[in-house]
């Protein structure tokens, strides 16, 4: 990798950091646990996945004006710095929070997870001016690899004050899980510096100068193009369905596992390895590339994780925790295998069907489709729990919505 590109996928170490620590595992236990005291299991699941649909929401809403003024203005770094500094100061504001501030919590958790979702919108974007077609495959595997390897560092710092905290973890005001907060902040602004330093558009829009009166016009005029766009149009709707289930499990996945009855130590030593593993299989993906196309390896994935969810409807059904603790490592292991995989490739497959010259503007449909879709299956899962009042529920609708990805998937043309 050349100096641009080794920047861009430096990002990725960057913000996996706030994947792992603030939406897959501490935050959850933390809001589980500590914000929502005096909650019931099950509302406070619920009230989980709403909060992180409506934080899709949100971005789903912003997302095609952001895109289509970062090009037509050539401003694309600078909305992505605002993003990424928006996100750092969220994540050092929920410090803040005290035992049972469930509505602050969650009021700054959303915001956080806003700001994240908007930076990465840009950074996506970027893969268009860092390498050439022909390496994209590689370089966005490269991204997902290096920032699951790379989160485990600041993971590892934050897991070792919460086991040191042991029985005290949830006394007082939460010193512990908010010393790992700092540490995620710290670590997310430290390796985004190369990015913000050495990563440039290739092409200065024609229209700079002009994005703000003019954005939402074009990107309407774009998005009646990509609707007579047959093959980009299908694909989008085919990634809709699946990065909604493969998300839902990055978001879900601890506070399903708490509710199924397994102990801490066993979701964060489970969590830990996936980060692990999944760099060697996000590298793999990419390779792979080499001899399969594109499409077949992400409809591979999608069946990995069609084996997951049915096998993670059953989980609380197992009686000991012995058996339960079985399952789940074996979920773990098979999540490892596909999750950076899946979302590289749709990453560059996507930028590779496009036209170069607008690839903010598309990336802002493509993030539309993807944060629009974050909202379904949280939002699912969660109505799903609080209606049947059984946690295993809230897999059914995961399980279909990648049935359906893989369907439309396969009606896309051939790559």
């Amino acid at each position: 990798m050349n100096k641009t590109e080794r920047s861009w996928v430096l990002y990725d170490v960057a913000n996996s950091a706030f994947v792992l620590i603030m939406i897959t595992v501490v935050m959850p236990i933390f809001f589980k646990e500590f914000a929502s005291a005096g909650l019931s299991m099950e509302k406070s699941t619920a009230l989980w996945g709403y909060s992180n649909s409506g934080a899709a929401l949100i971005i789903g809403i912003l997302a095609p004006y952001l895109g289509t003024l970062a090009d037509m203005s050539g401003k694309k770094k600078n909305f992505f710095t605002f993003f990424l500094f928006s996100g750092i100061t969220a994540t050092l504001l929920l410090m803040s929070v005290w035992k049972g501030a469930w509505t602050l919590c969650l009021g700054l958790f959303i915001a956080g997870r806003i700001s994240w979702a908007g930076a990465n919108i840009f950074y996506d974007s970027y893969l268009v001016d860092i390498t050439e077609e022909s390496r994209r495959d590689r370089i966005s595997s490269y991204g997902f690899a290096f920032g699951y390897i790379g989160s485990v560092i600041p993971f590892l710092m934050v897991i070792g004050l919460l086991l040191a905290a042991g029985d005290r973890l949830n006394e007082g005001n939460g010193i512990y899980y908010k010393a790992g907060f700092f540490i995620t902040a710290l670590w997310w602004m430290v390796f985004s510096i190369p990015m913000i330093k050495n990563v440039k558009s290739r092409k200065v829009p024609d229209t700079a100068g002009h994005g703000e009166s003019n954005s939402m016009r074009k990107f309407y005029g774009e998005l009646k193009s990509v609707l007579k766009n047959r093959k980009v149009l299908t694909f989008l709707g085919a990634y809709f369905l699946y990065i909604d289930g493969v998300d839902t499990i990055i978001s879900m996945a601890a506070t399903y596992g708490l509710d199924s009855g397994l102990d801490k130590i066993t979701l964060i030593s489970a969590i830990l390895a996936i980060q692990i593993l999944a760099f060697p299989f996000a590298l793999l993906y990419g390779k792979m590339t080499d001899y399969f196309s594109t499409k077949k390896i992400i409809t591979a994935g999608i069946a990995v994780y069609i084996v997951i969810t049915g096998l993670a409807y059953f989980l609380p059904s197992f009686e000991t925790l012995q058996e339960k603790q079985l399952i789940f490592w074996i979920l773990s292991v098979l999540v490892a295998t596909s999750m950076g995989g899946i979302q590289a490739l749709s990453r560059s497959y996507f930028s590779k069907i496009i036209p170069q010259e607008k690839s903010a503007e598309y990336f802002g449909i493509y993030n539309i489709f993807g944060k629009f879709a974050a909202i379904l299956g949280p939002f699912l899962m969660g109505a799903a729990i609080q209606i049947t009042g059984e946690s295993r529920f809230g897999v059914v609708p995961i399980f279909i919505l990648f049935i359906s990805g893989a369907y439309l998937l396969s009606k896309c043309e051939r790559d």
